[in-house]
């Protein structure tokens, strides 16, 4: 029953999916007129220049910005703290999962 089940799902939810596209053609409406003219008619009113930023070119020394492997180490345990977490998650979801497939499926046998 779980695979008749499931594969209804599927099924649903492949005719919504096919349902909501169309066969337009995305590339034949992106013309420079329609994308760049509404662009330009919201900056007419702007009338500031461009003004060069000095430090954003100023070379950063590698030293200043490297992790140490301390805190490279930690932070790779963290993750692998976090990972656990959601695999037990995700482990108790697939148990709930059972457990409601299964009553369903007892609620289908009761009924039949």
């Amino acid at each position: 029953m779980k695979k008749l089940t499931s594969a209804l799902l599927v099924t649903g939810a492949t005719l919504a999916l096919a349902a909501c596209g169309s066969a337009e053609d995305a590339s034949s409406e992106a013309t420079a007129d329609t994308v760049e003219m509404p662009s330009d008619e919201a900056l007419e009113g702007v009338t500031d220049e461009p003004v060069e930023d000095a430090e954003a070119m100023e070379e950063v020394d590698p030293a200043e910005t490297a992790v140490d492997e301390q805190t490279a180490t930690a932070a790779a345990d963290a993750a692998a703290d976090v990972a656990a977490q959601v695999e037990a998650v995700a482990a108790e979801a697939e148990g709930a999962a059972d457990a409601i497939g299964d009553a369903v499926d007892a609620a289908e046998d009761a009924i039949n």
